[in-house]
C-alpha cells in the first residue's frame, strides 16, 4: 500500500509522478519480457522512490543494485534478492552485499579471485558473474559511454583465461544509454564475436541497461525479435535486462514557480525555486534539454540573434549560486511573471536519486497523481533534511 498525505494542490516545487501513465510504461515492459522470453528488472540508479514499489511489484519480481544501499533497499522494501555489480567491494560491507543479493557480478578478475569464496559460503544461493567489456557503444556523450577506450568497467576479451573461473555462472555487459534496439543488435554481434566461445559454459547474460524501449519510434518488435533470437541461439543462458529510463518515460514532472526576471545584454532570464544543478543535474551533464508545458524549445548553438532577443524568450535559471546554473531557450506564448508556474517534462528518471543539496537548496517535495485522479503527497523535505546531511 501506498504511503503518503492526500493534498489538495501540489506544492512548488514538486516532483509529480502521474500513476496512469506509469503503468502503462510497466504494462508494456511486461508484454516485451513476455514475448521475448526474458526477465526485465527496475534498475534502482535510475529510481528509488521506494513508496511507488508496490505498484512495481505488480509488474515486475526484481530489481538490479549498484551499492550496498541499493541492495539493502530492495531487499528491504521491494522483497527481492537483487542482481548487484558494482564497479568495486570491499570486506567490509560485501557480508551485507550478499546477504540481500541473488546475483552478484565482479567488475575485474582479481575482484572475481578475491570475492568468490565469500560468495561460496553464503547462507543462501547466490550466482556469480563478471562484467565483461565488448569494446562496442554507441552512445555520444563521453561521460555515459563505459566502453571507451581506457575505460574501468568490465573484462576485455582478449584478457579472458581460456578456462571460466571456478563458480562463475554469468556475464554482464552495459554498453547502451537510451539508446535504439539496432544499438543492441551490434552490441550482440560484438559480444557473440567476442566472448561467443565462453556462452556456451555460463547460466545467465546481463544485457544491462540503456534499453528505451517505451520511447516513442522505438524500435520494439526489433527488440523482442533480436532477443528471441539470440536466446535460441543460446538456449543454456537466461537473459535480463535492466533499464531504468524506460520504466520512468514520461511518467511525471518537475512543478516550479517564477520568483524573478532579470535581463542582461538583452538576454532574458526567469530564475525558478528550482535548481539544475541540484535537482535536474543531467540537463548540465548529458546534457539532457527538457520539454517545458506550454513552450517551444530553441536550439541555443543556432539560434539566431532576433530570436534569442524575441518576445516572450527566456533562459531558465536556478537558484544557486553556480553561474551555470541555468540553460535555455524556450519561448513562451506570454511573458513570464513572478509567481507563474513552469513545468519541466519528462523528470522522473535521474532525477530524485541524483539530487543534492548544494548551496542548502531543499530537495522539491514528491507526489504522486493517482489514477484516479487524488492527489498524494509521498514526502516533503525540511531543514532537518538539510542539517541531518551536513553532519
Amino acid at each position: 500500500m501506498l504511503k503518503g498525505q492526500i493534498v489538495e494542490t501540489f506544492p512548488s516545487p514538486c516532483y509529480v509522478m502521474e500513476e496512469t501513465r506509469l503503468r502503462h510504461n510497466l504494462d508494456f515492459i511486461s508484454r516485451v519480457a513476455r514475448e521475448s522470453g526474458v526477465e526485465i528488472i527496475l534498475a534502482l540508479k535510475a529510481f528509488a522512490l521506494w513508496k511507488s514499489f508496490p505498484i512495481f511489484k505488480e509488474y515486475i519480481s526484481h530489481t538490479t543494485a549498484s551499492s550496498l544501499y541499493e541492495a539493502r533497499l530492495s531487499a528491504e522494501e521491494f522483497g527481492c534478492l537483487t542482481h548487484t555489480y558494482s564497479p568495486a567491494y570491499d570486506e567490509a560491507t560485501f557480508g551485507e552485499i550478499l546477504a540481500c543479493s541473488g546475483h552478484v557480478t565482479m567488475n575485474s578478475l582479481s575482484q572475481l579471485v578475491r570475492f568468490a569464496p565469500y560468495v561460496k559460503a553464503a547462507g543462501h544461493p547466490v550466482s556469480l558473474g563478471l562484467r565483461i567489456n565488448p569494446e562496442y557503444s554507441e552512445i555520444e556523450t563521453e561521460l555515459y559511454n563505459p566502453c571507451a577506450p581506457g575505460s574501468r568497467f568490465g573484462v576485455l576479451a582478449q584478457d579472458m583465461p581460456d578456462q571460466l573461473p571456478e563458480g562463475l555462472e554469468g556475464f554482464h555487459f552495459h554498453c547502451l544509454c537510451e539508446n535504439d534496439a539496432t544499438s543492441l543488435v551490434k552490441v550482440l554481434d560484438n559480444v557473440e564475436q567476442r566472448f561467443g566461445r565462453w556462452l556456451p559454459r555460463l547460466k545467465w547474460l546481463n544485457m544491462g541497461g540503456g534499453h528505451l524501449m517505451t520511447r516513442e519510434g522505438y524500435h520494439v518488435e526489433l527488440l523482442i525479435d533480436t532477443l528471441r533470437r539470440f536466446r535460441q541461439r543460446h538456449p543454456n543462458l537466461t537473459l535480463f535486462l535492466e533499464p531504468g529510463s524506460a520504466f520512468l518515460w514520461q511518467t511525471g514532472y518537475l512543478r516550479s514557480t517564477v520568483v524573478d526576471v532579470v535581463e542582461n545584454h538583452g538576454i532574458r532570464t526567469a530564475i525558478l525555486n528550482v535548481s539544475f544543478t541540484c535537482h535536474m543535474p543531467d540537463c548540465l551533464e548529458m546534457p539532457y534539454h527538457p520539454a517545458v508545458r506550454g513552450a517551444m524549445t530553441l536550439p541555443e548553438e543556432t539560434c539566431p540573434e532576433a530570436v534569442r532577443r524575441g518576445p516572450y524568450v527566456y533562459r531558465l535559471g536556478g537558484n544557486s549560486c553556480l553561474s551555470g546554473d541555468y540553460m535555455g531557450l524556450w519561448q513562451f506564448d506570454h511573458e513570464l511573471r513572478v509567481g507563474e508556474t513552469v513545468v519541466f517534462e519528462d523528470m522522473i528518471h535521474y532525477t530524485t536519486v541524483k539530487t543534492n543539496m548544494f548551496n542548502g537548496v531543499a530537495h522539491p517535495s514528491i507526489a504522486l497523481l493517482r489514477a484516479d485522479g487524488s492527489k498524494l503527497l509521498l514526502r516533503r523535505f525540511s531543514y532537518e533534511d538539510y542539517r541531518d546531511r551536513m553532519c
